[in-house]
């Protein structure tokens, strides 16, 4: 059976292409979509995107997951600076959940510096663009790999 890993992407991330490329890059959500589509199916995995602009879908998909997920890929966006709420989410599934983002969070200004999803999750990978993702997913899979053999 194949693993199951839930890709969330928070707020304005549906904005990717168009919103700051000097930040962020040129590459959209499809695109991005699209290449962990491919790389999940040549790791044997599955995986199932969800984007949302709301704190309470957040939380609500990530408790959703428990039953039908074996771990998260997850870019929390200006959430991961603010929300308790999706950080007791993430503890309440028990589920590992990978934490990327896009840029390097410690390099932007003090209030992006703090994220509280970090201390919740298995690892963090920050400021490889797009690739950010493609890092997170494949230490994921691994992780994965080892906690099933174990």
């Amino acid at each position: 059976m194949k693993m199951r890993i839930l890709v969330i992407h928070g707020p304005n991330l549906n904005m990717l292409g168009k919103r700051e490329p000097e930040i962020y890059g040129s590459s959209t959500l499809d695109d991005v979509n699209a290449r962990l589509g491919k790389e999940a199916k040549e790791l044997g995995a599955k995986v199932e995107f969800f984007q949302s602009n709301s704190e309470g879908e957040i939380a609500g998909r990530l408790q959703a997951a428990m039953d039908s997920t074996d771990g998260i890929l997850m870019n929390p966006g200006a959430y991961t600076h603010t929300s308790v709420a999706i950080r007791d989410a993430i503890l309440s599934t028990g589920l590992p959940v990978v934490e990327a983002h896009m840029s390097n969070i410690y390099k932007r200004e003090d209030f992006r510096q703090k994220s509280y999803v970090s201390g919740v999750a298995l690892g963090v990978i920050s400021g490889f663009g797009a690739e950010s993702y493609s890092l997170g997913l494949r230490g994921l899979v691994d992780y994965l790999k080892g906690k099933a053999g174990s």
